[in-house]
């Protein structure tokens, strides 16, 4: 019995076989987007939320954001567009309807970059933010792309940032642990939930109102690829998880008849650099490194202030962040969608390199009914 379970296991790690990415067609200038969000709301008379915005906006580090919500949309949808009317059921139809979409065009690029048949596709982690649906919408990618019915499917829902990392963890450990097994790993991320007009009883939403992006990502994983016919881009040798402390109900997330409404009630980036020091060095023992400055940085970019801390924090170069803040710049924060775009722009800044080490870290949230 014993053998039976060694031959069943890989024998490597996990490696990043293929990466794809998606957007909406439909981008958004950050230097124009407050006038835009003000005027869709109706809002254009809280002239004090719209300079505050205008400011956030202006200093956020991001130039461009995608959304699947257009203009023609969200005047269709009128009930979007107010700060806390019933509008759950319009903002389901997107979602359940959109996200699945967005991440079959992610998952196409990524097997088209793999170059094998889609039934060679054993496995499947789905995660989204963006609504929640029964079946989910692991069912429908799998429907779209055409895969084996009896792929294993693993669906994640309400995640939020925190779901690209513990996609990923979940692919590995599924890798690693079904010799053979070539994991389809994906996000996808839609505002649609949460946008919502301004409004001074929930200042801390122009926070993420002026930073979340729409977009999607996918990978294949999997280990010991094939010699000369598989071409592995990373290998992932560890993954950790941590709970920071003090972070109860820094941010928040419930779901409403309203939408999704978050909360930013505490200062994150700073319970970030005071807290993650012990999980990262455990990281750096993994990697073997001397030096944070000698491996790969691939950061949430949840926003400037947090790449800023982290920078400060470790003592990093400049250069060390560079792709974590193009992503940034060209997309602002897609929550779960984050790390894979991190690695592909990682591939055109530095040198070939293993993905040695992941690490994502948990803010809890006060349990609620």
């Amino acid at each position: 019995m014993a053998a039976v379970h060694r031959h069943q296991r890989s024998i490597g790690p996990a490696t990043v076989l293929a990466i794809g990415k998606a957007t909406p067609p439909t981008a958004y200038p950050q230097s124009e987007y407050a006038d835009f969000f003000f005027d869709i709301t109706n809002s254009n008379d809280k002239t004090a939320l719209k300079s505050k915005f205008a400011r956030i906006c202006k200093n956020s580090g991001i130039n461009t954001r995608y959304f699947h919500c257009t203009e023609e949309i969200l005047r269709a949808n009128p009930s979007m567009c107010t700060f806390k009317d019933a509008s759950l059921n319009v903002r389901q139809d997107i979602a359940i309807r959109e996200v699945p979409r967005l991440a079959e065009k992610a998952a196409v690029k990524a097997i088209e970059e793999w170059g094998h048949p889609r039934s060679h596709i054993t496995h499947m982690v789905f995660a989204t933010t963006s609504g929640v649906n029964m079946p989910g919408a692991d069912l429908t990618l799998t429907r779209l792309l055409g895969l084996n019915p009896n792929v294993k499917r693993t669906m994640l829902y309400q995640q939020g940032c925190f779901g690209g990392a513990t996609v990923l963890r979940v692919a590995k450990d599924l890798a690693e642990n079904n010799r053979g097994a070539r994991v389809l790993a994906v996000v996808s991320e839609l505002t649609c939930v949460t946008f919502r007009a301004p409004h001074e009883e929930h200042v801390d939403n122009l926070v993420g109102s002026a930073i979340f992006g729409d977009g999607a990502a996918a990978v294949i994983m999997g280990s010991d690829p094939v010699p000369d016919v598989e071409k592995p881009q990373f290998e992932i040798h560890w993954s950790g998880e941590t709970v920071l402390p003090e972070s109860d109900g820094a941010i928040e997330g419930r779901l409403t008849e309203a939408g999704l409404i978050f909360h930013l009630l505490k200062d994150v980036p700073g319970l970030i650099s005071r807290n993650t020091l012990p999980i990262f060095n455990k990281a750096l023992e993994v990697a073997g490194s001397p030096s944070w400055n000698d491996v790969f940085w691939c950061v949430h970019p949840g926003g400037r202030a947090i790449l800023d801390e982290v920078e400060k924090t470790l003592n990093l170069r400049p250069e060390k962040m560079g792709a974590t803040r193009e992503v940034l710049r060209d997309y602002g924060n897609m929550r779960s969608a984050w790390v894979m775009p991190n690695v592909v722009y990682g591939c055109g800044l530095s040198t070939p390199v293993c993905l040695r080490f992941m690490a994502s870290f948990n803010l809890r949230l006060p349990s609620r009914v």
